[in-house]
């Protein structure tokens, strides 16, 4: 088959197909100097550079920008459709919301606010998970390891963990606290892990390799929350109620100030879009091995939290793989309350969505209903373009982008 030296892609873009093809199919070098594909036979003092994992992906994206065919009429319709939907569904709740949809087969992405930081709280979870498998897969870490939870492990709120403990202690590995952080959304579970993993720095790092966007990891659990308190955290405050008693004893002013710059700023802020890029390689199998992909999206598929967010706009046939958040309440207002995952259609088609409250005032059935309304979009979207369309081409880039 013939190539000629350049190709052009639908978005019109201009791009040396031999380099493209080369590079796609794993091609690992190429000339420093003169940035031509890496021939077979190559002196030794010659100098060559590694292509990042980003880069090859940016390159494939690319390629299959120019295999593709163009977008079927009824796929354009449902990419109008589903635009037109998640802008309603934004602009129609009553706090600020960001909502992304990401179509895993295409690339194409719609969003209503995708670019603005909204509060992770314990869809953060889910980096941390990420990168301690990562540096499994790089047997840097042993996840059935025996592991020894004791009293001076606890953290604060949420973590369920301590039930479970007797004479002071709980027995388990790694691989059981990393089902109970996504599960269970365990912070004192959480917290063993991100320390195994090597701190906040290292999912960081893990977010910087892998080319990752928009996403910022705060401090880790105690001090976040204690930040959005207004209360500079001590050990003590794991133990039984004391965190709760601190966190009363602020004067109402010092904690609205902390709570108010928490929610126009967020430590641990995300971009809809960041987080849906996030989940698309993932189910891409782009940032961990076959196994360890595998066995994240099966532990995220068995969520026990938020059972009536995105899960509950389910139609038969559809499965979630899903992360939940949900923040401080101060004066009736909750900043942070999200969910995020993969929705999987009967065709194995899939989507990664993410919906992110930063405040509200709502009542939680609202804020379960409008995240059901983004799901039953997906799926409406996926029945209107999918059955029978061409699914090598839906249009790249980003749909809407209303506030």
């Amino acid at each position: 088959m013939r190539f000629s030296q350049w190709v052009r892609t639908p978005g019109g873009r201009r791009v040396s197909a031999s380099l493209a093809i080369l590079l796609a199919a794993g091609v690992s070098q190429i000339d420093a100097g003169t940035g031509t594909a890496a021939q077979p036979a190559r002196p030794a003092a010659q100098k060559v550079t590694q292509v990042s994992p980003a880069l090859r992906d940016k390159v494939r994206s690319v390629l299959g920008e120019v295999a593709a065919a163009p977008a079927t009429p009824a796929m354009l319709a449902a990419q109008s459709a589903l635009n037109a939907r998640i802008s309603a569904i934004g602009r129609g709740f009553n706090g600020d919301v960001g909502i992304a949809i990401k179509d895993i087969q295409t690339g194409w992405t719609a969003h209503h606010d995708g670019y603005s930081h909204y509060p992770q709280q314990s869809v953060s979870k889910f980096w941390v998970a990420l990168a301690a498998l990562q540096k499994a897969d790089r047997g840097q870490i042993n996840f059935f390891a025996p592991v020894a939870v004791t009293a001076s492990d606890m953290t604060v709120f949420h973590q369920p963990i301590r039930a479970a403990m007797k004479n002071g202690v709980f027995n388990t590995t790694l691989d059981g606290l990393l089902h109970r952080a996504l599960q269970q959304s365990d912070n004192t579970a959480n917290d063993i892990i991100l320390r195994r993993a090597g701190g906040p720095d290292a999912v960081r790092k893990f977010l910087a390799e892998n080319g990752i966007q928009g996403i910022r990891f705060g401090p880790g659990e105690k001090l976040l929350q204690a930040g959005i308190a207004g209360v500079r955290w001590q050990d003590s405050f794991s133990i039984g109620r004391a965190f709760y008693a601190a966190r009363d004893a602020i004067p109402q002013s010092v904690r609205s100030a902390a709570f108010a710059r928490y929610v126009a700023d967020p430590i641990d802020g995300a971009t809809p879009l960041g987080l849906v890029d996030g989940l698309a390689k993932l189910k891409k199998g782009q940032l961990l091995s076959p196994a360890s992909t595998s066995r994240m999206l099966s532990i995220m598929s068995n969520t026990q939290t938020g059972k009536q967010r995105l899960r509950g706009g389910l139609a038969p046939g559809y499965s979630l793989a899903h992360k939940t958040g949900t923040g401080q309440v101060l004066g009736g207002a909750q900043a942070g309350y999200n969910d995020i995952g993969i929705v999987t259609g009967p065709d194995g088609r899939s989507y990664a969505v993410a919906v992110m409250i930063k405040y509200t005032k709502a009542p939680l059935p609202a804020r379960m209903q409008m995240m059901q309304n983004v799901t039953r979009a997906v799926i409406d979207y996926d029945r209107a373009s999918g059955r029978g369309g061409n699914w090598a081409s839906a249009g790249a880039g980003t749909g809407s982008g209303s506030k």
